[in-house]
Protein backbone atom coordinates (compact mmCIF):
# COMPACT_ATOMS: atom_id res chain seq x y z
CA UNK A 1 0.00 0.00 0.00
CA UNK A 2 1.44 3.37 -1.03
CA UNK A 3 1.95 5.77 1.85
CA UNK A 4 0.05 9.04 1.34
CA UNK A 5 1.84 12.35 1.13
CA UNK A 6 0.63 15.22 3.22
CA UNK A 7 1.53 18.82 3.97
CA UNK A 8 1.25 20.48 7.36
CA UNK A 9 -0.59 23.75 6.80
CA UNK A 10 -1.46 24.97 10.32
CA UNK A 11 0.09 24.56 13.76
CA UNK A 12 -1.25 26.04 16.97
CA UNK A 13 0.33 25.47 20.38
CA UNK A 14 -1.26 25.89 23.79
CA UNK A 15 -0.52 25.03 27.39
CA UNK A 16 -2.20 24.31 30.71
CA UNK A 17 -0.59 24.75 34.10
CA UNK A 18 -0.49 21.53 36.09
CA UNK A 19 0.13 21.31 39.84
CA UNK A 20 1.04 17.94 41.30
CA UNK A 21 -0.95 16.53 44.21
CA UNK A 22 2.30 14.99 45.55
CA UNK A 23 5.88 16.17 44.98
CA UNK A 24 7.75 13.95 42.51
CA UNK A 25 11.44 13.62 43.30
CA UNK A 26 13.63 12.09 40.58
CA UNK A 27 17.39 12.44 40.45
CA UNK A 28 18.33 15.84 41.85
CA UNK A 29 14.99 17.49 40.99
CA UNK A 30 11.66 17.72 42.80
CA UNK A 31 8.71 18.43 40.54
CA UNK A 32 5.72 20.23 42.04
CA UNK A 33 4.28 21.93 38.98
CA UNK A 34 4.80 22.12 35.23
CA UNK A 35 2.82 23.19 32.18
CA UNK A 36 1.39 20.67 29.76
CA UNK A 37 1.87 21.50 26.08
CA UNK A 38 -0.91 20.87 23.54
CA UNK A 39 -0.50 21.02 19.78
CA UNK A 40 -3.22 21.30 17.17
CA UNK A 41 -2.09 20.54 13.63
CA UNK A 42 -3.96 20.69 10.33
CA UNK A 43 -2.73 18.52 7.47
CA UNK A 44 -3.70 18.58 3.81
CA UNK A 45 -3.47 15.62 1.46
CA UNK A 46 -2.70 15.76 -2.25
CA UNK A 47 -6.40 15.98 -3.08
CA UNK A 48 -6.77 19.12 -0.98
CA UNK A 49 -8.69 17.49 1.87
CA UNK A 50 -7.77 18.64 5.37
CA UNK A 51 -8.20 17.47 8.94
CA UNK A 52 -7.12 18.47 12.43
CA UNK A 53 -5.13 16.36 14.88
CA UNK A 54 -3.65 16.90 18.31
CA UNK A 55 -0.99 15.79 20.77
CA UNK A 56 0.01 16.67 24.33
CA UNK A 57 3.03 16.31 26.62
CA UNK A 58 4.16 17.65 29.99
CA UNK A 59 7.03 20.14 29.80
CA UNK A 60 8.98 18.62 32.67
CA UNK A 61 11.97 20.65 33.88
CA UNK A 62 15.24 18.99 34.92
CA UNK A 63 14.79 15.90 32.78
CA UNK A 64 15.60 17.02 29.23
CA UNK A 65 18.39 19.23 30.55
CA UNK A 66 19.84 18.72 34.04
CA UNK A 67 22.40 21.53 33.79
CA UNK A 68 22.24 23.25 37.22
CA UNK A 69 22.91 26.59 35.52
CA UNK A 70 19.36 26.53 34.17
CA UNK A 71 16.33 27.21 36.37
CA UNK A 72 13.19 25.08 35.99
CA UNK A 73 11.53 28.02 34.22
CA UNK A 74 14.42 28.20 31.76
CA UNK A 75 14.14 24.45 31.15
CA UNK A 76 10.47 24.86 30.26
CA UNK A 77 11.37 27.75 27.96
CA UNK A 78 13.82 25.42 26.18
CA UNK A 79 10.91 23.14 25.37
CA UNK A 80 8.71 26.03 24.24
CA UNK A 81 11.57 27.11 21.97
CA UNK A 82 11.72 23.60 20.53
CA UNK A 83 7.99 23.73 19.76
CA UNK A 84 8.24 27.17 18.14
CA UNK A 85 11.32 26.21 16.12
CA UNK A 86 9.83 22.94 14.94
CA UNK A 87 6.55 24.65 14.03
CA UNK A 88 8.35 27.29 11.98
CA UNK A 89 10.34 24.63 10.14
CA UNK A 90 7.23 22.51 9.48
CA UNK A 91 5.33 25.40 7.94
CA UNK A 92 8.06 26.45 5.50
CA UNK A 93 7.10 25.80 1.85
CA UNK A 94 7.88 22.23 0.84
CA UNK A 95 6.62 19.38 -1.30
CA UNK A 96 4.13 16.95 0.24
CA UNK A 97 5.88 14.11 2.10
CA UNK A 98 4.99 10.94 3.94
CA UNK A 99 4.32 11.33 7.64
CA UNK A 100 7.58 9.54 8.43
CA UNK A 101 9.68 11.64 6.06
CA UNK A 102 8.09 14.88 7.26
CA UNK A 103 8.76 13.95 10.89
CA UNK A 104 12.36 12.94 10.25
CA UNK A 105 13.11 16.08 8.24
CA UNK A 106 11.55 18.28 10.91
CA UNK A 107 13.52 16.58 13.66
CA UNK A 108 16.82 16.98 11.80
CA UNK A 109 16.14 20.61 10.95
CA UNK A 110 15.08 21.50 14.50
CA UNK A 111 18.19 19.83 15.97
CA UNK A 112 20.30 21.78 13.45
CA UNK A 113 18.69 25.06 14.51
CA UNK A 114 18.93 24.24 18.23
CA UNK A 115 22.34 22.62 18.67
CA UNK A 116 23.67 21.41 22.01
CA UNK A 117 20.88 19.29 23.45
CA UNK A 118 19.13 17.01 20.96
CA UNK A 119 16.89 15.53 23.66
CA UNK A 120 15.31 18.94 24.33
CA UNK A 121 15.37 19.95 20.65
CA UNK A 122 13.35 16.86 19.64
CA UNK A 123 10.48 17.71 22.01
CA UNK A 124 8.69 19.97 19.52
CA UNK A 125 9.14 17.67 16.51
CA UNK A 126 7.81 14.73 18.54
CA UNK A 127 4.57 16.59 19.29
CA UNK A 128 4.11 17.75 15.70
CA UNK A 129 4.66 14.22 14.38
CA UNK A 130 2.01 12.80 16.72
CA UNK A 131 -0.52 15.52 15.95
CA UNK A 132 0.06 15.17 12.20
CA UNK A 133 -0.45 11.41 12.41
CA UNK A 134 -3.64 11.96 14.42
CA UNK A 135 -4.88 14.38 11.76
CA UNK A 136 -4.12 11.96 8.92
CA UNK A 137 -5.86 9.07 10.69
CA UNK A 138 -8.97 11.22 11.19
CA UNK A 139 -8.84 12.26 7.54
CA UNK A 140 -8.54 8.63 6.41
CA UNK A 141 -11.04 7.27 8.95
CA UNK A 142 -8.56 4.76 10.38
CA UNK A 143 -6.88 4.04 13.70
CA UNK A 144 -3.26 4.62 14.69
CA UNK A 145 -2.81 0.84 14.71
CA UNK A 146 -4.04 0.50 11.12
CA UNK A 147 -1.86 3.38 9.93
CA UNK A 148 1.32 1.86 11.36
CA UNK A 149 0.67 -1.81 10.56
CA UNK A 150 -0.15 -0.98 6.94
CA UNK A 151 2.77 1.47 6.84
CA UNK A 152 0.59 4.33 5.74
CA UNK A 153 3.05 6.42 7.79
CA UNK A 154 5.64 5.72 5.06
CA UNK A 155 8.58 4.21 6.96
CA UNK A 156 11.21 3.75 4.25
CA UNK A 157 12.99 5.82 1.62
CA UNK A 158 16.04 8.05 2.12
CA UNK A 159 14.96 9.05 5.64
CA UNK A 160 15.32 5.46 6.87
CA UNK A 161 18.70 4.86 8.58
CA UNK A 162 21.09 2.64 6.61
CA UNK A 163 21.14 -0.10 9.24
CA UNK A 164 17.42 -0.85 8.76
CA UNK A 165 16.35 -3.00 5.80
CA UNK A 166 13.08 -1.67 4.41
CA UNK A 167 11.59 -5.09 3.59
CA UNK A 168 12.41 -6.37 7.07
CA UNK A 169 10.93 -3.19 8.55
CA UNK A 170 7.66 -3.67 6.66
CA UNK A 171 7.45 -7.27 7.84
CA UNK A 172 7.91 -6.17 11.45
CA UNK A 173 5.27 -3.44 11.16
CA UNK A 174 2.68 -5.76 9.65
CA UNK A 175 3.26 -8.26 12.45
CA UNK A 176 2.64 -5.77 15.28
CA UNK A 177 -0.45 -6.51 17.36
CA UNK A 178 -1.81 -4.23 20.13
CA UNK A 179 -3.12 -5.90 23.27
CA UNK A 180 -6.39 -5.21 25.04
CA UNK A 181 -4.65 -4.37 28.32
CA UNK A 182 -1.20 -3.62 29.70
CA UNK A 183 0.38 -3.79 33.16
CA UNK A 184 1.06 -0.47 34.88
CA UNK A 185 4.53 -0.17 36.42
CA UNK A 186 4.12 2.14 39.40
CA UNK A 187 6.81 4.76 40.03
CA UNK A 188 8.15 5.11 43.58
CA UNK A 189 9.63 8.61 43.70
CA UNK A 190 12.43 9.55 46.05
CA UNK A 191 10.17 11.37 48.52
CA UNK A 192 7.09 9.19 48.16
CA UNK A 193 5.75 7.82 51.45
CA UNK A 194 6.27 4.06 51.64
CA UNK A 195 3.83 3.26 54.44
CA UNK A 196 0.79 5.10 55.75
CA UNK A 197 2.87 6.03 58.79
CA UNK A 198 5.29 7.96 56.56
CA UNK A 199 2.63 10.49 55.53
CA UNK A 200 3.33 13.80 57.27
CA UNK A 201 0.98 16.16 55.43
CA UNK A 202 -1.91 14.11 53.98
CA UNK A 203 -3.54 15.29 50.78
CA UNK A 204 -6.83 13.63 51.71
CA UNK A 205 -8.24 13.69 48.17
CA UNK A 206 -9.42 10.09 48.15
CA UNK A 207 -6.46 8.86 46.10
CA UNK A 208 -3.57 6.77 47.43
CA UNK A 209 -0.49 8.55 48.74
CA UNK A 210 1.69 5.77 50.18
CA UNK A 211 3.06 2.73 48.37
CA UNK A 212 0.91 0.59 50.66
CA UNK A 213 -2.23 2.42 49.59
CA UNK A 214 -1.26 2.31 45.90
CA UNK A 215 -1.00 -1.47 46.02
CA UNK A 216 -4.31 -1.77 47.86
CA UNK A 217 -6.17 0.42 45.36
CA UNK A 218 -4.53 -0.49 42.04
CA UNK A 219 -3.15 -3.99 42.63
CA UNK A 220 0.18 -3.23 40.93
CA UNK A 221 2.75 -6.00 40.58
CA UNK A 222 5.29 -3.99 38.57
CA UNK A 223 7.21 -1.09 40.17
CA UNK A 224 9.90 1.41 39.25
CA UNK A 225 12.19 2.56 42.05
CA UNK A 226 14.11 5.84 41.81
CA UNK A 227 17.65 5.89 43.23
CA UNK A 228 19.48 8.89 44.67
CA UNK A 229 23.07 7.74 44.10
CA UNK A 230 23.82 8.00 47.85
CA UNK A 231 24.46 4.41 48.90
CA UNK A 232 23.43 4.48 52.56
CA UNK A 233 20.24 6.41 51.82
CA UNK A 234 19.38 4.14 48.90
CA UNK A 235 19.90 0.96 50.94
CA UNK A 236 17.73 2.27 53.77
CA UNK A 237 14.95 3.24 51.39
CA UNK A 238 15.16 0.03 49.35
CA UNK A 239 14.88 -1.96 52.56
CA UNK A 240 11.72 -0.08 53.56
CA UNK A 241 10.27 -0.56 50.09
CA UNK A 242 11.13 -4.27 50.12
CA UNK A 243 9.32 -4.68 53.44
CA UNK A 244 6.11 -3.59 51.69
CA UNK A 245 6.64 -5.36 48.36
CA UNK A 246 7.62 -8.63 50.02
CA UNK A 247 4.04 -8.95 51.29
CA UNK A 248 3.01 -9.62 47.68
CA UNK A 249 3.08 -13.19 46.35
CA UNK A 250 5.17 -12.00 43.42
CA UNK A 251 6.40 -8.73 41.95
CA UNK A 252 8.98 -7.26 39.56
CA UNK A 253 10.85 -3.97 39.76
CA UNK A 254 13.00 -1.76 37.58
CA UNK A 255 15.56 0.57 39.13
CA UNK A 256 16.18 4.08 37.77
CA UNK A 257 19.42 5.96 38.46
CA UNK A 258 18.31 9.12 36.62
CA UNK A 259 21.99 9.95 35.94
CA UNK A 260 22.90 10.11 39.65
CA UNK A 261 25.96 7.82 39.70
CA UNK A 262 29.31 9.43 38.96
CA UNK A 263 31.22 6.24 38.12
CA UNK A 264 30.77 2.51 37.57
CA UNK A 265 32.53 1.86 40.89
CA UNK A 266 29.85 3.82 42.77
CA UNK A 267 27.08 1.77 41.19
CA UNK A 268 29.01 -1.47 41.79
CA UNK A 269 29.29 -0.60 45.47
CA UNK A 270 25.51 -0.12 45.72
CA UNK A 271 24.79 -3.41 43.98
CA UNK A 272 27.27 -5.21 46.23
CA UNK A 273 25.54 -3.76 49.29
CA UNK A 274 22.17 -4.90 47.95
CA UNK A 275 23.55 -8.42 47.49
CA UNK A 276 24.91 -8.38 51.05
CA UNK A 277 21.63 -7.28 52.65
CA UNK A 278 19.40 -10.30 53.47
CA UNK A 279 16.24 -8.18 53.66
CA UNK A 280 16.78 -7.21 50.01
CA UNK A 281 17.07 -10.77 48.68
CA UNK A 282 13.60 -10.91 47.10
CA UNK A 283 13.83 -7.38 45.75
CA UNK A 284 17.23 -8.11 44.19
CA UNK A 285 15.83 -11.21 42.52
CA UNK A 286 12.89 -9.15 41.21
CA UNK A 287 15.00 -6.52 39.38
CA UNK A 288 14.28 -6.65 35.65
CA UNK A 289 16.78 -3.94 34.66
CA UNK A 290 18.64 -0.83 35.78
CA UNK A 291 17.89 2.40 33.90
CA UNK A 292 20.35 5.22 33.06
CA UNK A 293 22.66 5.05 36.09
CA UNK A 294 25.27 7.53 34.81
CA UNK A 295 25.00 11.12 33.62
CA UNK A 296 24.67 11.50 29.88
CA UNK A 297 27.99 13.35 29.96
CA UNK A 298 29.85 10.13 30.81
CA UNK A 299 27.49 7.32 29.78
CA UNK A 300 28.85 6.89 26.28
CA UNK A 301 32.41 6.66 27.54
CA UNK A 302 31.76 4.48 30.60
CA UNK A 303 31.80 0.72 30.06
CA UNK A 304 29.54 -1.32 32.30
CA UNK A 305 32.20 -4.02 32.44
CA UNK A 306 31.36 -6.81 34.91
CA UNK A 307 28.14 -5.05 35.91
CA UNK A 308 26.55 -6.12 32.61
CA UNK A 309 26.90 -9.75 33.70
CA UNK A 310 24.94 -9.07 36.90
CA UNK A 311 21.90 -7.22 35.55
CA UNK A 312 20.35 -5.84 32.39
CA UNK A 313 20.94 -2.12 31.78
CA UNK A 314 18.94 0.41 29.77
CA UNK A 315 19.63 3.92 28.47
CA UNK A 316 17.04 6.67 28.67
CA UNK A 317 18.37 10.24 28.87
CA UNK A 318 21.40 9.20 26.76
CA UNK A 319 19.10 8.01 23.99
CA UNK A 320 19.27 11.24 22.02
CA UNK A 321 19.76 10.16 18.42
CA UNK A 322 19.83 7.33 15.87
CA UNK A 323 23.24 6.04 16.91
CA UNK A 324 22.74 6.14 20.68
CA UNK A 325 21.52 2.59 21.18
CA UNK A 326 24.28 1.07 19.05
CA UNK A 327 26.89 3.07 20.96
CA UNK A 328 25.45 2.01 24.31
CA UNK A 329 25.28 -1.62 23.18
CA UNK A 330 29.06 -1.64 22.77
CA UNK A 331 29.37 -0.56 26.42
CA UNK A 332 27.21 -3.41 27.73
CA UNK A 333 23.68 -1.95 27.59
CA UNK A 334 20.98 -4.15 26.10
CA UNK A 335 17.91 -1.97 26.62
CA UNK A 336 16.53 1.35 25.39
CA UNK A 337 13.42 3.29 26.35
CA UNK A 338 10.34 4.21 24.39
CA UNK A 339 8.91 7.63 25.23
CA UNK A 340 6.59 9.62 23.00
CA UNK A 341 8.53 12.78 23.89
CA UNK A 342 11.49 11.37 21.95
CA UNK A 343 9.43 10.64 18.84
CA UNK A 344 7.08 7.83 17.89
CA UNK A 345 9.07 6.92 14.78
CA UNK A 346 12.24 6.55 16.81
CA UNK A 347 10.38 4.07 19.02
CA UNK A 348 9.18 2.18 15.97
CA UNK A 349 12.70 2.09 14.52
CA UNK A 350 14.06 0.77 17.82
CA UNK A 351 11.48 -2.03 17.75
CA UNK A 352 12.40 -2.84 14.16
CA UNK A 353 16.11 -2.98 15.02
CA UNK A 354 15.47 -5.22 18.01
CA UNK A 355 13.17 -7.60 16.15
CA UNK A 356 15.43 -7.90 13.11
CA UNK A 357 18.83 -7.78 14.83
CA UNK A 358 21.25 -10.64 15.05
CA UNK A 359 22.34 -9.85 18.62
CA UNK A 360 20.10 -11.69 21.12
CA UNK A 361 18.83 -10.22 24.37
CA UNK A 362 18.12 -6.65 23.25
CA UNK A 363 14.94 -5.16 24.66
CA UNK A 364 12.68 -2.11 24.58
CA UNK A 365 10.94 -0.69 27.64
CA UNK A 366 8.12 1.82 28.03
CA UNK A 367 8.94 4.73 30.37
CA UNK A 368 6.86 7.72 31.46
CA UNK A 369 7.22 11.51 31.48
CA UNK A 370 4.28 12.10 33.84
CA UNK A 371 1.88 11.51 30.92
CA UNK A 372 -1.41 13.15 31.84
CA UNK A 373 -4.90 11.72 31.45
CA UNK A 374 -6.24 12.51 27.99
CA UNK A 375 -4.19 12.68 24.81
CA UNK A 376 -0.75 12.23 26.37
CA UNK A 377 -1.34 8.99 28.24
CA UNK A 378 -3.58 7.56 25.51
CA UNK A 379 -1.08 8.09 22.70
CA UNK A 380 1.78 6.67 24.77
CA UNK A 381 -0.27 3.63 25.83
CA UNK A 382 -1.23 2.94 22.22
CA UNK A 383 2.38 3.14 21.10
CA UNK A 384 3.85 0.82 23.73
CA UNK A 385 1.02 -1.68 23.30
CA UNK A 386 1.56 -1.81 19.54
CA UNK A 387 5.29 -2.32 20.16
CA UNK A 388 4.40 -5.48 22.05
CA UNK A 389 5.37 -4.32 25.54
CA UNK A 390 3.60 -6.10 28.39
CA UNK A 391 4.17 -3.37 31.00
CA UNK A 392 4.81 0.37 31.01
CA UNK A 393 5.81 2.89 33.66
CA UNK A 394 2.78 4.99 34.58
CA UNK A 395 3.07 7.85 37.04
CA UNK A 396 1.00 10.79 35.75
CA UNK A 397 -2.18 9.46 37.40
CA UNK A 398 -0.40 9.20 40.76
CA UNK A 399 1.16 12.66 40.91
CA UNK A 400 -1.73 14.50 39.21
CA UNK A 401 -5.38 13.63 39.77
CA UNK A 402 -7.23 13.23 36.48
CA UNK A 403 -7.52 15.79 33.67
CA UNK A 404 -6.45 18.83 35.64
CA UNK A 405 -7.34 22.16 34.03
CA UNK A 406 -9.81 20.71 31.53
CA UNK A 407 -13.42 21.96 31.45
CA UNK A 408 -16.07 19.49 32.59
CA UNK A 409 -17.40 19.10 29.05
CA UNK A 410 -13.96 18.05 27.79
CA UNK A 411 -13.60 15.58 30.64
CA UNK A 412 -17.00 14.12 29.82
CA UNK A 413 -16.07 13.65 26.14
CA UNK A 414 -12.91 11.72 26.99
CA UNK A 415 -14.69 9.62 29.60
CA UNK A 416 -17.47 8.73 27.14
CA UNK A 417 -15.03 7.91 24.34
CA UNK A 418 -12.86 5.67 26.54
CA UNK A 419 -14.99 4.00 29.22
CA UNK A 420 -12.50 1.15 29.63
CA UNK A 421 -9.58 3.51 30.26
CA UNK A 422 -11.16 5.86 32.79
CA UNK A 423 -13.27 5.62 35.92
CA UNK A 424 -15.24 8.48 37.41
CA UNK A 425 -13.61 10.39 40.25
CA UNK A 426 -14.87 13.25 42.36
CA UNK A 427 -13.89 15.80 39.72
CA UNK A 428 -13.96 13.81 36.50
CA UNK A 429 -12.26 10.83 34.86
CA UNK A 430 -9.30 9.09 36.49
CA UNK A 431 -7.03 6.50 34.88
CA UNK A 432 -8.51 3.10 35.74
CA UNK A 433 -6.02 0.51 36.99
CA UNK A 434 -7.45 -2.80 38.17
CA UNK A 435 -5.37 -5.78 39.29
CA UNK A 436 -2.36 -3.78 38.16
CA UNK A 437 -3.56 -3.52 34.56
CA UNK A 438 -5.00 -0.82 32.29
CA UNK A 439 -7.69 -1.76 29.76
CA UNK A 440 -6.91 -0.05 26.45
CA UNK A 441 -9.21 -1.58 23.84
CA UNK A 442 -10.86 1.78 23.10
CA UNK A 443 -7.54 3.22 21.87
CA UNK A 444 -8.29 1.64 18.52
CA UNK A 445 -10.61 4.57 17.77
CA UNK A 446 -10.30 6.59 14.57
CA UNK A 447 -7.34 8.94 15.02
CA UNK A 448 -4.25 8.50 17.14
CA UNK A 449 -5.69 6.71 20.17
CA UNK A 450 -8.37 9.26 21.02
CA UNK A 451 -12.08 9.41 20.32
CA UNK A 452 -12.14 13.00 21.61
CA UNK A 453 -10.17 16.21 21.21
CA UNK A 454 -9.32 18.79 23.89
CA UNK A 455 -11.02 22.16 24.28
CA UNK A 456 -8.28 24.38 22.88
CA UNK A 457 -10.32 27.53 23.55
CA UNK A 458 -9.95 26.81 27.27
CA UNK A 459 -6.13 26.87 27.10
CA UNK A 460 -3.44 29.53 27.09
CA UNK A 461 -1.98 30.08 23.60
CA UNK A 462 1.73 29.45 23.27
CA UNK A 463 2.38 30.47 19.66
Amino acid sequence: MTAPRIRIIEIDAFERDIRLRLPFRFGAATLEKAPQAFLRVRVEDEEGRTALGAAAEMMVPKWFDKDPAFTPAQNVDQLRTSIRTAAAASLEPSAPATLFAAARLNEMETVRRLPGNPLAACFGPSLIARAALDAYCRLAGISFFEAVRSNLVGIGGPMLPDDIDVDAALAVLSDLRPAGAISARHTIGLVDPITEGDIVHPVDDGLPESLEAVITRYGNRWFKIKLSGTIDADIDRLTRIAAVLDRLPDYRVTVDGNEQFGAAEQLAALLAQIEATPRLARLRAAIAFVEQPFSRAITMETSLGDLAAQLLFLIDESDDGDGAFAGARRLGYTGVSSKTCKGIYRSLMKAIRIRTGTVPGLFLSGEDLTCQAGLAVQQDLALVSLLGLSHVERNGHHYVAGMQGAPQAEKARFAAAHPDLYEQGADGPLLSIRDGRIAIGSLGAVGYASGALPDFAAMKPML
